[in-house]
């Protein structure tokens, strides 16, 4: 029994001395890994994304070392295309700076354990030469440099031929080689291997993209304006539609919707100048045959462009659809759109032939020799397409004042007078003229006025009224 006991604790003597062997080995093998780690990097250590575990600074020095004299960094542009510095067009060089040797200060080399399972990732900055001169020549002769500088385009409406919709926003090059050489030099000294230059801000970003709010409501509203139609009922209707809306319209930098008015005005005035008559010249068969021209006057369409802009401005902001006459001046319309407008009633005055006619729907009414204007420059009856202004029984006509004695030139009562301009032009009798036609208004001719005998006067101012179309030509 006395022997058993001994054995026994015996055996337990050699059980703990093997186990605080055992601890004391485990315990110097974690200080020795420690030691280890306090020169080399842990396990799962990443700097700048490259893998040092286990490696001891000078390891990780030679590395970087070779990194920069392999060194590329490759440009990607917007569109894919690439571009590369190399560290020999640059004459790049490592230069040891003991950021490395601080990342391996800084971590704890006694919890080296945990390191198996936490990655350690560092960034730093190397300390790399390289020739200015050299890296500047290299930016220079990049594409993106020789390209030029492009601003940026914002998305916008685009009218595509039956509504507007939103063109793509466009990034911009606006690099110049001083702001490159700043980003290349931040990524060199990362020993980054690729720089993406729009995620570098090389590329001027556009203010408005697809995507922006105010370019979907600009669209819309451009194409409320297009819903608007005006029709102009002429002899041929003008429309005004989306295809001519369109072009008046257009944003700012802002994205607002801009209507071009002085397009529109322009868009009138050639409205105005197609159908607007009103002393422009006009072909005609006169009613002894003979083919003649007629400029000038006051009768004529002369559509009031100011009171139409207004309505155009109006149909658009209430995306109206309308089918009107235009509006025209006071005695700016015509018998006709077509030529000649003055229709088929009308009176004609043949200066060259000294005779008038009076045609009532096409048929010569009356006709009768005249007198006209003495062929000076003060006297002479003007041409042109004039109108019945007014009718008046026992008119006085009055001359001008003669500045030597203060009275009028004349004074002259006729029967009939019918007046067709407010300069003092008219038909009327004279009784004085012993005769008419011919050439006698080279000797005894009127200030201007068509004189004609007293009962063709009469017969005209019965039959003619105020406003009919009067002709007056060479």
């Amino acid at each position: 029994m006395g022997r058993r006991k001994k054995r026994k604790k015996k055996g337990m003597e050699i059980g703990m001395y093997i186990a605080g062997g055992s601890m004391i080995a485990i315990a110097l093998a974690y200080i020795g890994v420690s030691i280890f780690f306090t020169r080399h990097f842990l396990m799962n250590t990443e700097i700048n994304g490259y893998s040092f575990s286990g490696q001891s600074v000078s390891e990780a020095e030679q590395f970087f070392k070779e990194k920069v004299e392999e060194y590329s960094l490759v440009l990607k542009d917007i569109n894919g295309g690439e571009e590369s510095i190399r560290s020999d067009e640059i004459l790049m060089s490592y230069k040891e700076n003991g950021e490395i040797e601080r990342v391996l200060e800084e971590q704890d080399a006694f919890t080296w354990p945990k390191a198996f399972f936490d990655k350690n990732k560092a960034e730093i900055t190397f300390d790399v030469s390289y020739d200015d001169g050299k890296l500047m020549e290299k930016i220079n002769s990049l594409g993106i440099i020789q390209a030029g500088q492009t601003p940026a385009q914002s998305a916008a409406p685009t009218y595509d031929g039956s509504q507007f919709v939103i063109t793509p926003e466009a990034y911009g090059i606006a690099v110049t080689p001083e702001s490159m050489k700043e980003k290349v030099v931040a990524s060199v000294m990362q020993l980054s291997p690729e720089m993406d230059l729009k995620e570098q801000g090389c590329y001027e970003a556009p203010r408005f993209t697809s995507e922006s709010e105010e370019v979907k409501q600009a669209c819309d509203k451009m194409n409320g304006y297009c819903k608007a139609s005006i029709t102009y009922n002429m002899d041929v209707p003008v429309v005004i539609d989306q295809s001519v809306i369109s072009t008046w319209l257009s944003v700012d930098g802002d994205m607002n919707v801009i209507v071009d008015e002085n397009a529109v005005r322009g868009w009138l005035e050639q409205f105005g100048n197609q159908y607007d008559t009103v002393g422009t010249t006009r072909t005609f068969t006169t009613p002894s045959g003979r083919s003649a021209t007629v400029t000038g006057g006051t009768y004529g369409w002369s559509i009031d462009e100011d009171t139409e802009f207004q309505t155009i401005m109006n149909a658009l902001n209430n995306q109206e659809v309308i089918a009107k006459e235009p509006q025209y001046y006071n005695s700016g319309t015509a018998a006709s759109h077509s030529m000649p407008d003055w229709g088929s009633t009308y009176a004609e005055v043949d200066l060259s032939a000294q005779h008038m006619w009076y045609v009532i729907d096409g048929s010569v009414a009356l006709e009768s020799d005249v007198v006209t204007g003495l062929p000076t420059p003060s006297r002479v009856t003007p041409e042109g397409v004039y109108s019945i202004l007014e009718k008046k029984l026992d008119k006085v006509l009055v001359g001008e004042t003669n500045p030597a004695t203060g009275k009028p030139e004349y004074e002259t009562p006729v029967s009939y007078w019918m007046r067709i301009t407010w300069q003092g032009v008219g038909f009327h009798d004279a009784t004085w003229q012993r005769a008419f036609g011919g050439s006698l208004n080279q000797s005894v001719g009127s200030h201007g006025c068509v004189n004609m005998p007293l009962d063709k006067a009469a017969e005209l101012y019965n039959l003619i009224e105020v406003g009919v179309p009067v002709i007056v030509h060479y």
